[in-house]
């Protein structure tokens, strides 16, 4: 599996949050080598506290398979996923998630907590990090010195 191929879908769906003035989170979800779902943050255009990248993917996912469980999926993001997403990835079953930069405020594999890897949980997720670190840093670096 060709994780830069797949990141850089990734930040070409952060792109079009970025461009709608949102956060620029994206991710896609593939299942034996085929992306089959992805997402964008949309939470102050839908004004839905639920509208992060993941959980748009996750959906779309699940619609796409037909189950809730996406065992054998692995879930690219720009951004280390918040506590929801994770969890969201972890009741899913996802098998994988590779992200690009760290999320030092709220992200859940490691930075703050590791909810991916909680072991009291009946599933962990194996973790990724640091694919297409650099762009997905800028990205959000940059994002943030406009809004400044």
């Amino acid at each position: 599996m060709d994780y830069n191929y797949y990141m850089l879908i990734a930040l070409e769906e952060a792109e079009k949050a970025e461009q709608i003035d949102e956060v620029p989170i994206g991710c896609v979800i593939v299942y034996k080598d085929e992306i089959i779902a992805r997402g964008y943050n949309r939470r102050n255009k839908e004004k839905n506290v639920l509208a992060h990248a993941e959980i748009i993917a996750i959906d779309k996912a699940c619609q796409k398979i037909g189950d809730w469980r996406l065992e054998d999926c692995t879930l690219f993001v720009t951004v280390e996923p918040c506590p929801m997403c994770c969890g969201a990835i972890v009741q899913a079953r996802i098998k994988r998630i590779v992200f690009g930069c760290k999320n030092v405020k709220a992200g859940c594999c490691g930075s703050v907590l590791n909810i991916a890897q909680e072991q009291r949980f009946n599933h962990q997720v194996e973790i990724v990090e640091g694919i297409k670190q650099e762009q997905c840093s800028e990205m959000m670096k940059n994002f943030f010195k406009k809004k400044r």
